[in-house]
């Protein structure tokens, strides 16, 4: 996730609102990027610095090129989405007269239709993101005689998606105005200055004080005043809070690990996953899909390769893919993928799935499947990845950087992927018409708010885990889409707590692990939803059979199912999910935060568990 820093002080000009926004972005890295700028303004005018790579290369710019002393600045961290990270794609932009200089975090939909007004009126876009063409907009809407709050204002009610969007006037540069929807901004309360925030740690190290923004709003920060409107420029009110936590807990949102704040951010990655891509008309639009409708109309089979984690985001995918487009899906591990001489050709298509886009198992792979003819599709994290860049064509998540070595939120982001690749080739072939996909993109939005009653539980769930601080050995059972999350929850605990784990597809119980049934073990039984009512039976047969056995039976189950109540010892309650294909997203969550907290309570170090990297790049 990108990151954003403003600054207003006092109107003497001084060296202070670039040291500020620096610090600023400095604390903001955890997030991730890949570009830097800053661009400060006051009586000598505007300036403006930006760097490609790390935040070092800015500092070299400044120290290369001095930047005048000022009274205000901006500044922002780049994760690339629209264009490469280079020079010219960092932020801040500037508009076409020098006016205006803006940052951005998130996604403008309907940019295209902008750029194209722009055209109309003689302005050229020169960088490949969507985030130029708001600074070019303001500074028409100055030059006709509106002031900065007017104007964003007048823009915000044009834009679509979501976007935090923050102005500066380099001839007014007493003030600073930013605009919010669907993503996070923060106003940090000062005395005689005031700053901006895409979370609290941009300036936690200069205040505690600070002002909440609802949705929709739109703020005017001065070194004195703070004014709130919404986008029809109607007075608002801001909520104001004390930040309890120190400047080292910044970085980490407040939360005591990382993989805590990334668990906490599995709706947004959900939501950033899926924005954009539907066209005006609502239909399914992947702009990154470069492989032919025709040649995507004539595949016979998937293959899916990855590894760990993203093998079992692939074991979901391969459920909703053969469900919804009758293509049969294998799923393999890329590390044995091409030393079993696989079967593929020009009618295959490899889909590659890896967070980091550099896991050498998986490239390795896929370069082998294009040796034999067959078209790649990746879906990875990190833009401008190895993987992506080999592949014929790439999804990418958007779920912003991931920390923590134990994959959470890139899990889920990448099962929300392979969801919008099986709606879009179920549309391309006719599987399915544009309106069912429409209901599935529907519900797939709802997820996110779905999540988040999930981990309003959170605390239920941590609890449990600490009572079962001396357990040795953990089973987890599931069925159907139930299987790969109950693989991925004997993996977490692995991962994190090292003890014994395993993840079974509960119909093989009986076939051999009902032997490790013994007394007080914990099993973890993920149930399917009662509204598949063979399913569900069997399960909860599988929920008796552990139960007579003496174990501890706990189970993942759709609130309002009685049955499971019935017969397990607790039960972590996730919302209805429709259609259930979609379940994966809420039922993981409970064993995501259970493996974090039985870590903690171990004394184990959860961002970093021994032996394993965030990235494998050796095969």
């Amino acid at each position: 996730m990108c990151g954003i820093v403003g600054y207003v002080g006092p109107q003497a000009p001084s060296n202070r609102p670039l040291d500020v926004v620096l610090e600023g972005l400095s604390r903001l890295e955890y997030r991730g990027y890949d570009s830097a700028g800053v661009a400060l303004a006051g009586k000598d005018g505007m300036h403006v610095a930006k760097r490609a790579g790390r935040l070092d290369n800015l500092r070299q710019e400044l120290a290369d090129h001095s930047a005048p002393p000022a009274t205000t600045a901006i500044g922002h961290t780049r994760w690339a989405t629209h264009g490469g990270p280079t020079d010219n794609n960092a932020h801040p932009h500037v508009s076409f007269d020098g006016r205006v200089a803006v940052v951005h975090n998130g996604i403008i939909e309907n940019y295209r239709e902008l750029a194209e007004e722009l055209a109309d009126r003689g302005v050229s876009v020169t960088s490949q993101t969507d985030t130029e063409i708001a600074a070019h907009h303001l500074a028409l809407l100055l030059e006709d005689g509106a002031d900065l709050l007017d104007a964003m204002c007048t823009l915000a009610r044009r834009l679509e998606g979501s976007f935090t969007l923050v102005a500066l006037d380099g001839q007014n540069p007493e003030a600073i105005v930013a605009a919010r929807r669907n993503s996070p901004l923060v106003v940090g309360l000062g005395d005689g200055e005031n700053f901006l925030g895409s979370d609290v740690a941009a300036f936690v190290g200069q205040t505690r004080r600070a002002l909440e923004l609802g949705q929709d709003r739109i703020v005017k920060v001065s070194s004195n005043n703070v004014d709130v409107v919404d986008f029809e420029g109607q007075p608002q009110e801001g909520h104001p809070f004390e930040v309890d936590w120190d400047v080292n807990a910044a970085v980490k949102g407040g939360y005591d690990t990382f993989m805590d704040k990334e668990i906490h951010e599995e709706p947004m990655a959900v939501a950033e996953t899926l924005r954009g891509r539907t066209s005006p008309s609502g239909r399914l639009m992947l702009d990154e899909m470069r492989i032919g409708e025709s040649v995507l109309r004539s595949i016979d089979k998937i293959i899916v390769v990855a590894c760990g984690t993203a093998a079992y985001a692939g074991h979901v995918a391969k459920y909703a893919i053969e469900h919804w487009c009758r293509i049969p899906v294998e799923v393999e591990l890329a590390h044995e993928f091409r030393y079993r001489d696989p079967v593929v050709n020009e009618k295959t298509l490899v889909v590659a799935i890896s967070q980091s886009g550099e896991t050498m198992d998986t490239l390795m792979g896929i370069r082998h499947a294009r040796e034999q003819g067959s078209k790649v599709l990746a879906i990875v994290n990190t833009h401008g990845s190895t993987i992506a860049r080999e592949s014929d064509a790439v999804l990418y998540t958007h779920a912003g950087p991931e920390v923590a070595v134990a994959s959470t939120k890139a899990f889920i982001a990448q099962i929300t992927a392979c969801y919008l690749l099986g709606l879009y080739l179920a549309e391309l072939r006719g599987n399915k018409y544009e309106d069912e996909v429409a209901t599935y993109l529907d519900e797939l939005g709802k997820m996110p708010g779905r999540i988040e009653e999930v981990l309003e539980s959170e605390e239920d769930i941590r609890e449990f885990a600490r009572s079962l601080a001396d357990a040795t050995s953990v089973l987890f059972l599931g069925r159907h889409v139930g299987y790969p999350v109950a693989m991925e929850g004997a993996l977490k605990l692995k991962e994190l707590a090292y003890i014994h784990a395993e993840g079974f597809a509960a119909g093989e119980l009986k076939h051999g692990p009902i032997a490790l049934i013994e007394q007080d073990l914990p099993v973890f039984v993920i149930v399917p939803t009662p509204r598949r009512p063979l399913l569900h039976s069997k399960v909860i047969s599988n929920l008796q059979e552990v139960r007579a056995r003496g174990a501890r039976a706990i189970a993942i189950a759709e609130e309002g199912d009685t049955e499971a109540e019935a017969y397990a010892e607790k039960v972590f309650w996730v919302p209805r999910t429709t259609p259930t294909l979609m379940m994966p997203l809420v039922t993981v969550v409970p064993l995501q935060i259970f493996a974090s907290e039985l870590a903690r309570v171990k004394g184990y170090d959860v961002d970093k568990p021994r032996n394993l990297a965030k990235s494998v790049t050796v095969e």
